[in-house]
């Protein structure tokens, strides 16, 4: 099975409607889509040492999808994020733009009786996919209104970019598929499903994913891999994801060169052993 089958495969998975929950449907953002944006900017955060905030995710409508309050924000944050977010949706526009305008002048604008949520303050934006507005996003109580507004456009930039991705033929040539193998990097990651080239040299942790279908196509060498059961000495390593020593009371299977195997989300897996170098492509369906 080449690389091109195997995203064929992830994507007509992920547009299923039983089993997977895509980004956006017809115009509409989905759970899965604000939880998307709202990992975005909390990585983004994260990577430029940022202070605590309040994330909103709204629809298109303005009604709230998603509401997250970051360690360290002040108490106020989450309304001001949502008004943000609600303003940034009914105008089309980033907030920045009505801060903007007030600051030179035109304070008639925060006087609007009929939007009691119109929020004039940078840190609002939109959330395009394929060309419309599926709702906005709200950031309020980082360290500046310059970092709110950096944290939700580098969130609303990461979804749009995945949207786009989604729709986009892609191809891998042989040379970056081994470099792929090699390294044991993703192929595609687009917000909807994951193609990783992996490797493996030894036995790993067992896991479990919470969100995510794992699709297992072998290519080389071979390992023994355990499905359901119980995980031994189980924590959790993010919010969607628990592992653990090993398992306990699972079926055990010989993975081999060809063979494909498919774990759905919420069961524990395991290489217990490995015939190294074993390589193999996994497809993950989120959602």
């Amino acid at each position: 099975m080449k690389a091109s089958m195997i995203i064929a495969l992830a994507a007509a998975a992920a547009t299923q409607s039983v089993g997977a929950a895509p980004v956006a449907q017809k115009g509409v953002l989905t759970v899965e889509g604000a939880r998307a944006v709202l990992a975005a900017a909390e990585n983004y955060a994260h990577e430029h040492n940022a202070p605590g905030a309040a994330v909103a995710i709204v629809d298109s409508a303005g009604g709230l999808v998603l509401l997250e309050r970051l360690d360290g924000t002040f108490a106020a944050s989450w309304q001001v994020s949502i008004g943000k977010a609600r303003t940034a949706v009914a105008f089309g526009k980033p907030t920045r733009v009505f801060e903007d305008l007030v600051n030179k002048g035109r304070t008639t604008m925060v006087t609007l009786p009929e939007l009691t949520a119109f929020t004039p303050l940078m840190g609002g934006v939109p959330l395009m996919a394929g060309g419309d507005i599926v709702g906005a996003i709200g950031v309020s109580g980082a360290s500046s209104a310059q970092q709110d507004d950096e944290i939700a456009q580098a969130a609303a930039d990461e979804f749009s970019k995945t949207q786009t991705a989604s729709n986009e033929v892609q191809f891998f040539d042989s040379k970056q598929v081994r470099e792929a193998f090699r390294k044991g990097d993703s192929l595609v990651d687009d917000g909807a499903f994951k193609v990783n080239a992996s490797r493996r040299d030894t036995a790993g942790e067992a896991e479990v994913h919470a969100t995510e279908t794992d699709i297992i196509y072998a290519l080389d060498g071979s390992a023994t891999f355990v499905t359901g059961g119980r995980l031994v000495e189980a924590h959790d390593t993010s919010a969607h994801e628990i592992r653990g020593s090993a398992i306990e009371g699972g079926t055990e299977r010989k993975l081999g060169k060809g063979d494909v195997i498919v774990v759905p989300s919420g069961v524990p897996h395991w290489f217990k052993t490995v015939d190294a170098p074993f390589t193999y492509y996994v497809v993950k369906s989120v959602g």
